[in-house]
């Protein structure tokens, strides 16, 4: 399914897609998509009961979509997980990592799949396309092969970062966590419906022009090691936010680098998930 989050009304609403357009699910009493992320089988198995009888109640295309789950307790990111990506970091001058390399993106940078970018005050901004993973049940302790079972589902993510403000501190936190630099969406697929998030082709253009182009079998560390990894150290709790890691061709990474400018448009999407699309807002 594809659970997602919408307006109606200048309230927020949630929803799951069908045949093009949205079906309601407030009268389900889930209040939240967080509820039926906590909620495991028996809410999914609500929810695809009410959607398989159910009719749309607007298209999906004249319908104002949010980020797909109200703002999760944690927004983790991994960073050069793709060897092409460390690479063109290394002409740069960002070492390799010896480990995986995890930093926050702070979660009031989250935004809705179509809203606009804010530059803030940095003059070094970039794109980043990435595989996003919402945790369902509490991890802690999980060893590989059971991360799968803790996964409520995916969404496209735009690990939007300012380049400039990324390098003031090791953590990188504050030059990820910029206000509207953590786009997603445009809904949330439950885990049951992708086989296998390893064999996903993702993609970033920004004005047409195709910047990102690889796979999800070239991340260095799987989404299941990822969950291992942050799960010995503390607990990952439902609704949680996991970034998988970009590939190589961002701005910072070309010769000259390109950054974002105001008035561009970004486009991420991932097959099998759907895509987001996002306007540098122009200052005044």
């Amino acid at each position: 399914m594809k659970l997602l989050r919408y307006k109606v009304a200048e309230r927020a609403a949630l929803g799951a897609e069908k045949d093009g357009g949205i079906v309601n699910l407030d009268g389900l009493g889930f209040g939240s998509m967080l509820a039926i992320a906590a909620g495991g089988r028996s809410a999914l198995e609500a929810v695809r009961a009410h959607l398989w009888k159910a009719t749309p109640d607007l298209a999906t295309k004249d319908a104002t979509l949010l980020a797909p789950i109200e703002r999760p307790g944690k927004y983790l990111a991994i960073g050069l997980n793709y060897k092409k990506h460390v690479e063109e970091s290394a002409k740069i001058g960002v070492p390799a990592p010896k480990h995986q390399l995890w930093f926050n993106k702070q979660t009031t940078c989250i935004v809705g799949p179509y809203d606009d970018i804010d530059p803030g005050v940095t003059e070094k901004l970039d794109y980043e396309v990435e595989l996003g993973a919402v945790i369902g049940s509490n991890a802690k302790g999980v060893a590989e092969k059971d991360a799968p079972q803790h996964v409520f589902g995916y969404f496209v993510a735009n690990d939007v970062s300012a380049r400039d403000w990324q390098f003031h501190t090791p953590t990188f936190t504050i030059g990820k966590s910029f206000d509207t630099h953590g786009p997603i969406g445009p809904w949330i697929v439950t885990a049951d419906e992708l086989a296998d998030p390893h064999a996903l082709r993702l993609r970033c253009y920004v004005n047409g022009e195709l910047r990102q182009n690889s796979d999800t079998s070239q991340m260095l560390f799987s989404l299941w090691q990822q969950i291992a990894y942050l799960s010995t150290a503390f607990t990952l709790e439902t609704g949680d936010l996991i970034a998988t890691g970009t590939p190589e061709g961002v701005g910072i990474g070309m010769n000259p680098p390109r950054f974002l400018q105001p008035g561009d448009v970004v486009r991420c999407e991932i097959d099998g998930i759907g895509s987001i699309e996002n306007r540098v807002r122009i200052k005044l």
